[in-house]
């Protein structure tokens, strides 16, 4: 029950961090001027629903991993924010490039 209560708290944290990271359309739009500002947060919104999947295939391969007992909770977590914190920067690129287009 203890192990079940740990995944659970997990899941809730993945789930708040990932999102905030795909609600935060505002943040990385706001160094463009503000005409193109509404773009940008449409290609961000875009760019958040097109990683959805990925972010969540790699929740639930933590979560097994967790289980298993391959990772601890403080592995878990820091591994969680390692691929947050890299898949925001590949997609802040991509955002970076659709906007050098338009």
């Amino acid at each position: 029950m203890n192990q079940c209560k740990w995944a659970l708290t997990i899941l809730i944290c993945i789930l708040t961090v990932s999102a905030s990271v795909a609600l935060a359309a505002d943040p990385p739009c706001d160094k463009y001027p503000l005409a193109q500002q509404p773009r940008c947060a449409e290609i961000w919104k875009a760019l958040n629903k097109e990683d959805g999947p990925t972010i969540a295939q790699f929740g639930l391969d933590q979560q097994k991993r967790r289980e298993e007992g391959k990772i601890n909770a403080q592995q878990h977590l820091a591994e969680n924010m390692t691929f947050i914190k890299q898949s925001t920067e590949k997609r802040i690129e991509r955002l970076k490039e659709r906007m050098a287009r338009e």
